[in-house]
């Protein structure tokens, strides 16, 4: 044994002096001895100083944060998620880990997880509403009775639309980020949610009340505050744990409830049948149907709630509602279009046979 050791240490003497290949001893003595030391530095971890341990903790952090921003980072399941992730408990599989990277973020866009089918659904709505929006903008002033006016209050449709689904995807990509960053993009993105109501009432209100300017206003006014209020109540940290999902779906699907009032006054001025066929109430009621729906199923988290981790990626409760959201904007927007276009037929007059 000492003559071993003695040998190993002249071959080791001979490896430092000489500048010259290293022999196997010397390789095989560098590597018993990197081994030892980093046994030492791990077993010596818990030993040292705390500013120690801060500076061995940011340096895995610094690795960790290097391996996201190449890509290099795998879905994990629910139950090793920090707190701030935690939404949906019924989605078991698939999520993405914390990514300290903006850049890392919008990649995993292009990568399957539990948010990829929300980031999609309302990325796709966002450019559809926005090139919509863009074509009915330059739509030939002749086809409008007062071309500044009507492209006013249906660009404030697109724009709610537009907001609201952009905040949308905008979240969901960076949802991930940390959790400062997911708090004040959630907080935007239930704010989009009643920008889209409000956006949504503005042009029906404006068609609905064409002949009566002083219902129209102070339902316009009605919505406005209630809208804010809505905005201002998302604000609230505790708004958007996941102990509050009920309520979030509550305040939203009251906002919308809400046109039930001016609804009601334009059934019993115009009537029934001159409601649901050129007041396009038809359109109007599966526009809150597909948006109730949706609400519903979001609050109550179904599917996946009787099918717990198989709706992992796909058809999961917030698809659906986000699917839903993009439906009930386009058949709002079809019947605000045919609101428009009987508008342009009758003319800018207000007589009776004219009048909605």
């Amino acid at each position: 044994g000492s003559a071993g050791r003695w040998v190993r240490c002249r071959l080791t003497l001979v490896c430092l002096v000489q500048d010259v290949p290293k022999p196997e001893g010397c390789r095989a003595q560098e590597s018993e001895e990197e081994e030892e030391q980093e046994k030492s530095a791990d077993e010596g971890f818990m030993g040292m100083t705390p500013l120690l341990q801060a500076h061995h903790a940011m340096e895995r952090m610094e690795e960790f944060v290097h391996k996201v921003w190449e890509g290099r980072w795998r879905v994990i399941p629910h139950d090793v998620l920090p707190d701030w992730l935690k939404d949906n408990d019924y989605l078991l599989h698939g999520h993405r880990p914390p990514m300290p990277s903006f850049r890392a973020c919008f990649k995993s866009i292009f990568r399957i997880h539990t948010e990829t089918g929300n980031i999609w659904t309302h990325l796709l709505g966002c450019l559809f509403f926005l090139c919509l929006g863009i074509v009915y903008m330059f739509r030939p002033n002749m086809t409008f009775v007062a071309p500044f006016q009507e492209k006013i209050v249906i660009g404030m449709f697109f724009l709610g639309a537009i907001l609201c689904l952009s905040f949308s995807w905008l979240f969901h990509t960076v949802y991930c980020h940390s959790e400062g960053v997911s708090r004040m993009f959630s907080k935007l993105d239930y704010s989009g949610i009643a920008f889209l109501i409000m956006g949504s009432f503005v042009p029906w209100l404006y068609y609905s009340f064409y002949c009566s300017p002083q219902p129209c206003f102070i339902y316009l006014i009605v919505i406005c505050v209630l809208g804010i209020s809505a905005i201002v109540v998302s604000q609230w940290d505790r708004f958007a744990t996941p102990q509050y999902r009920g309520v979030r779906a509550g305040v939203f699907v009251g906002l919308g409830l809400s046109g039930v009032v001016p609804t009601l006054h334009f059934v019993i001025s115009e009537g029934f049948f001159r409601a649901t066929t050129m007041g396009q109430m038809g359109w109007l009621f599966l526009m809150a149907v597909l948006y109730i729906t949706g609400a519903c199923l979001y609050a109550a988290r179904i599917p996946e709630r009787f099918f717990p981790g198989k709706c992992d990626i796909w058809f999961h409760s917030h698809q659906l509602f986000h699917i839903l959201v993009v439906a009930g904007a386009f058949v709002h927007f079809h019947g605000v279009s045919n609101l428009q276009e009987f508008r342009y037929t009758a003319g800018g007059g207000c007589t009776e046979s004219s009048a909605l």
